[in-house]
């Protein structure tokens, strides 16, 4: 299946969506709730969703105002170096284990929503990544098994400062400046896509510039074998995220580097997902446009 959570005509909800079209669940009953936790921890009962899109009229998938699939993930976990020809371009030596690091909460912003360029810096950069959703938790989860464990697969920008990424050795700064990281809309079951997501093109783009292009079989470490790695050492959680990296072609590896200015749109596309798509802001405008309302 696929779902989209956000506002439409009949309100907020989850939107269960075929094709150009997409059914208000929650419209049609308020345990299918406002995000996908009640899905992910089985309050609403995947069996009714026919009936309940039934109840409903069918809206146009483009007139949605995307939200977050989880609106408070537990824990945004990311993977830093994925894609061997990533790593390279950034000057990192290939690890034997992950790199790992944590976002917030507020870095986090819906597919559609302005990605703020912050006023301190320029370098806001893009990165392409496949964004797993955890459906069930747990902890020393087997590799075998661990693709169970996987709830739906959606699209990431993990949009990073580098300038403030390059100042320490933990990446948390560059990271985690506010409204840089969207994620969504569509969310696609793991019955609709390649075993572990696998083998699927990924793309970023500004217009009709493509910024990187490779597929999800370049990644060192697979979802199933992320999964396992990460349970090692702390417990997933229903509704926690899992970014999976991001392909060569980033914007400071170009000469001259190529950052996201503000009036662009950015784009983040995976085969058999969709498209996550947000302008670029300036802080500065955003704060002066806040000011005078």
């Amino acid at each position: 299946m696929r779902f989209i959570v956000g506002t439409g005509v009949s309100g907020q909800g989850v939107y269960v969506v075929e094709g150009d079209w997409a059914w208000n669940l929650t419209k049609a009953d308020e345990r299918f709730g406002t995000d996908l936790m009640a899905l992910i921890e089985g309050v609403a009962d995947p069996s009714a969703i026919a009936d309940a899109r039934t109840k409903v009229d069918a809206e146009p998938v483009a007139s949605l105002t995307p939200g977050l699939p989880v609106a408070r993930p537990g824990k945004i976990i990311c993977l830093g170096l994925n894609y061997v020809d990533h790593i390279k371009e950034g000057g990192y030596d290939v690890p034997v284990y992950p790199a790992l690091f944590m976002r917030s909460n507020t870095s986090m912003i819906p597919a559609g929503a302005p990605m703020v360029r912050p006023s301190c810096s320029e370098q806001l950069d893009y990165e392409a990544e496949l964004m797993v959703i955890i459906g069930k938790g747990g902890k020393h989860i087997s590799e075998a098994d661990a693709l169970s464990h996987v709830f739906g697969y959606t699209l990431f920008n993990d949009g990073s400062v580098r300038e403030y990424q390059r100042k320490t050795h933990q990446w948390t700064p560059g990271k985690n400046f506010d409204a840089t990281g969207p994620v969504g809309p569509v969310i696609v079951t793991p019955d609709e896509l390649p075993e572990g997501a696998d083998g699927l093109k990924i793309e970023s783009r500004v217009g009709s510039e493509i910024l990187q292009s490779a597929t999800t079989s370049d990644m060192l470490w697979s979802v199933a074998r992320t999964i396992a790695t990460v349970s090692e050492y702390t417990t997933l959680e229903p509704g926690d995220y899992l970014a999976m990296g991001t392909p060569p072609g980033v914007g400071h590896a170009k000469k001259p580097p190529r950052w996201l200015r503000p009036g662009e749109t950015v784009e983040v596309e995976i085969e058999g997902i969709g498209i996550c798509a947000n302008p670029i802001v300036a802080e500065e405008d955003v704060q002066a446009t806040e000011a005078a309302e």
